[in-house]
Parts: structure tokens; C-alpha cells; sequence
């Protein structure tokens, strides 16, 4: 009898073990994995490391390319942060955190980008994505070709927003370098990151990491990351005094554990920088030799971005031996244009000769004055760079010509099908005077290029043509020594 009244309770046990070894295991063995990453920020020395080359799920750190590209976008003129986007059904149908957009409604990119920074809302991220490329896959073919230009070489994205999704992977390293980047090469939208709220104009929003944000002294930023496949994931920074340290950790437990562990390395972080170290910022991504270039992308929503795609492309082409010919006369081709109907006045000439003369003082004579015809004023190869304004600048004595005259050559170009972009502008007159500006600032790679204003339906590309593979490269790379934004144009 008694053994009898005993049984019961071992088969309470039984169940209880049996619960344990088909539950509790299992919810173990589905942890995240655990990644760390401590750098000082100012060199990028590394200063800690644990599985972080390991490719991850990154979740919701995701969003921090997704602003980077938007950055990008407003910089190069595709888009603005008063363009309004018009809010599709896919990105309305996106699973929370979201901001609550409504599929047809419009709303400004900077309330999207707001939305996406702060409370991480993963609608907003699609949104964005959408109205710089028009869908979301061509989005993350960007993300992906500015990726390996940052050398982030193990990460890959399929989405904008960081949701669990076969393929969507990255790595502490390359998730530290992303905010490092963020950080250095987009300082004036890094305070984002360090807002407790914003207006996201539906709604105000709180920052997903309030909590850390408010807790330890110094820090500001960066964004934070939950799935269940990634756990709890942060790239934080913190400032304190010449110090600044980035720390990534994917996989922690939840909130608290993943803040008290961030936290922790930090400390570490602080302790191991040197007082004093030289600011190194990262190399500005370079996409020339990026199988694909991004030549225009909508200003718009839903606009299609173009691309051109330079496998298997022409890399040189020599120029043909031109035929004996008999002495003659050449004969030019000169149109007239009213003043009414030129792009570019006088005073935008002069205006950019004299920022040319600022930026170049010491340049050689022969560099200075190799533009001739601007804007229809001839200038003498005799006058130097302070010279050259004066010529181009009617005096009292001086009668300015009736009317600018703009010569028209025939084309010689020999097989230069190449060209660089020098950005998107809401106006003609705008493209025209920049790239007159950039002439001048970059004679030795642009003389004799064509400049061309493109009319596109979100605006206007100021592009130069007429150059060789070779020559577009340079110009490229010199422009961007100069912090002028460029990209190379293929053929065709």
C-alpha cells in the first residue's frame, strides 16, 4: 500500500524531468551566440575582441547602413530631408517596431529618418529604403555595394529594417566599423543617436536606448538591435575628455544584461585607450571599382534608381590616326545667347574664379588659365590667376560684350565614353554653376570635358563627358580629396 501511494510522485518527477530535458534544454541551446568588439574610436585600434568575426544576425543594427545611405543620398543631391515620401503598402504592412504609417500617406524623409534612428521603427526603415532606390531589394543592393566599399567583408543585407531573414548577416567587426563611420563621416546627423525623444511627425518617440543613454557617463549613442534569432544586440559610443570608445556586443540575455555587459567593456575600453592618441577617421568609401555604379536614384517615392553595370565594359580605346587633310580654314560654329537665356551669369564666373584663385593660390599659371571660353569671355594664356579675374570683370573704361558666345566643336572624343557625376540639383542654374565651379577647382582632369546638364524628373545632373576610363577614375578621386561628391558614368 505504501509503495502504491509513493508512485504518483514519481510520476510528478518523471513529468517534471521530462518538461526540463524537452523545454528548458532546448530554449538553452537556442541562445544567441555571444560577440564583442571594443576599438578606440580615434584609431581604431582594436582593444577587445571575442567572436567577432563570427556572422551574426545584426537585427535592428541593421538601420544604422540604412541611415548611413540616407546621409549619403541627401549629400550627393538625390533626395532632400523635406522630399515627401509616399508610404506603400509593404512598408505600412511591416511587423513592430514601427512608427504606424498608413499605406498612401506622405510624410518627410526627415521624420522617417527620425523614426528610424530613435525608436527603430522598422516601417520608416523600409520607407526610406524605398524612396531612395524605389524597392526595397534594389535598397539593399546598395547596402550591400556600400558594405564592402565601407570593408565591411561579412556582412550582407536583404532588407532595410534588420528583421530575421535567410542571408541577413554581419559581424561585430564589421557592425563596430559601421558606427565608426556613422560617427566620423556624418558628424553633423550623429546627435540622432543621442536623442531621448524626437518628433517623428506623426507622433513623438523615445529612444530605444534611453536607458543606457542615461546611465553611463559620456555616452551617445548609437542603436540598438532585438530579434529572437540576434538577442540583444548595441553598438555604443561614449566621449570622455580626448577619449572616445565604440563598443559592439551581439547576443546578450536581455535589456539590462546586454547594457550591464556594454557598460563593463566600456571600462575596459577607457582603460586600456592612451590618454592621448591621433584622430585617424576612417577612408571615405570609394565605389569605382564596385561592380555596379549608382548613377541616378529617385528623389521621390517609388522613383527607380539606373544603374550601370561595368562588367565585360570597353577599359581603353585609342584614339584614331586622324587623315591628311590640305590646309584649310576652320570653321566654328557660333551661336548666340541672350543674356535672359544663359545658365551662368558673369558675376557666377567671377564668383567661381575667385573661389578657384582661394582654394589654388600657389597653382601654376599654365593650370589657371587652361578655361577658356567661359561663359563666352576668351581669356588670354599670357594673364596670371589675379589677372584673370580682372579680365573677366567689366571696369568703367570696359564695355562688356553685348552677349556671351558659346563656341561648338565638332567631336573628337576617340572613344572617350567615359564621364563622372557631380551630383543632383533642383535647378539647371544651380548644376550649371557647380559644375562650372568644379572646372575650375579641377583643370587638370577636367580640361577639355564636355559639361552637360542632364534633365531628370527629380531634377537636374550636372555631369562631365568626353573622358577615358582612366581619366574619370582620377578625376573621381581627386574630387573626392576635395570633398566634392563623385561617381564615374559608364558607357552608353
Amino acid at each position: 500500500m505504501r509503495a502504491r501511494r509513493m508512485q504518483p510522485a514519481r510520476y510528478g518527477l518523471f513529468i517534471l524531468a521530462a518538461v526540463w530535458i524537452l523545454v528548458v534544454l532546448p530554449l538553452s541551446a537556442l541562445a544567441a551566440p555571444y560577440a564583442a568588439y571594443v576599438i578606440d574610436a580615434r584609431s581604431g585600434e582594436v582593444l577587445h575582441s571575442r567572436n567577432a568575426e563570427t556572422r551574426l544576425h545584426p537585427a535592428s543594427l541593421t538601420k544604422m547602413m540604412t541611415l548611413y545611405i540616407a546621409f549619403e543620398a541627401i549629400k550627393r543631391g538625390e533626395i532632400s530631408l523635406d522630399s515627401q515620401v509616399k508610404i506603400s503598402s509593404h512598408a505600412a504592412s511591416e511587423p513592430p517596431s514601427k512608427l504606424g504609417l498608413k499605406s498612401g500617406q506622405t510624410i518627410a524623409l526627415r521624420y522617417l529618418i527620425r523614426a528610424a534612428a530613435v525608436k527603430s521603427a522598422n516601417d520608416a526603415a523600409t520607407a526610406i529604403g524605398e524612396a531612395i532606390e524605389g524597392s526595397e531589394a534594389k535598397f539593399a543592393r546598395r547596402m550591400n555595394r556600400t558594405a564592402k566599399a565601407l570593408g565591411m567583408t561579412k556582412t550582407t543585407f536583404k532588407n532595410a529594417h534588420g528583421l530575421t531573414e535567410a542571408g541577413h548577416m554581419s559581424t561585430a567587426r564589421d557592425m563596430t566599423m559601421m558606427g565608426r563611420h556613422l560617427l566620423y563621416d556624418f558628424p553633423e546627423y550623429y546627435n540622432l543617436f543621442s536623442r531621448i525623444t524626437a518628433d517623428a511627425g506623426v507622433r513623438k518617440v523615445s529612444h530605444t536606448n534611453r536607458r543606457f543613454l542615461s546611465s553611463y557617463k559620456g555616452a551617445d549613442g548609437i542603436k540598438t538591435g532585438y530579434t529572437r534569432a540576434a538577442g540583444f544586440n548595441l553598438v555604443a559610443s561614449a566621449e570622455r575628455g580626448n577619449e572616445r570608445v565604440i563598443v559592439t556586443v551581439f547576443g546578450g540575455t536581455s535589456t539590462s544584461a546586454r547594457n550591464a555587459k556594454v557598460a563593463e567593456l566600456m571600462d575596459l575600453g577607457f582603460r586600456r585607450a592612451p590618454s592621448k592618441a591621433p584622430l585617424q577617421k576612417p577612408a571615405k568609401p570609394v565605389y569605382a571599382d564596385v561592380e555596379d555604379v549608382v548613377v541616378a536614384s529617385g528623389t521621390t517615392a517609388g522613383a527607380a534608381g539606373k544603374t550601370i553595370r561595368l562588367i565585360g565594359a570597353v577599359t581603353t580605346s585609342k584614339r584614331p590616326v586622324l587623315r591628311p587633310v590640305s590646309e584649310a580654314p576652320v570653321v566654328v560654329t557660333v551661336a548666340q545667347v541672350t543674356p535672359e537665356t544663359s545658365p551662368v551669369l558673369n558675376s557666377d564666373i567671377t564668383a567661381a574664379l575667385q573661389e578657384a584663385v582661394a582654394a589654388a593660390p600657389s597653382a601654376p599659371e599654365e593650370e589657371v588659365v587652361k578655361v577658356a571660353s567661359l561663359g563666352g569671355v576668351s581669356i588670354r594664356p599670357s594673364l596670371r590667376p589675379k589677372s584673370l579675374l580682372a579680365a573677366i570683370t567689366p571696369t568703367k573704361t570696359q564695355k562688356a560684350p553685348a552677349a556671351p558666345e558659346v563656341i561648338t566643336r565638332v567631336s573628337t572624343s576617340g572613344g572617350r565614353h567615359w564621364g563622372v557625376n557631380v551630383g543632383r540639383y533642383p535647378s539647371r542654374y544651380a548644376a550649371e554653376k557647380v559644375l562650372l565651379k568644379t572646372a575650375l577647382t579641377e583643370m587638370s582632369t577636367l580640361d577639355g570635358t564636355l559639361r552637360k546638364v542632364v534633365r531628370r524628373p527629380q531634377g537636374f545632373d550636372a555631369n562631365f563627358l568626353g573622358m577615358t576610363r582612366e581619366t574619370a577614375d582620377m578625376a573621381c578621386r581627386r574630387l573626392a580629396a576635395r570633398n566634392v561628391s563623385c561617381f564615374m558614368i559608364g558607357p552608353g
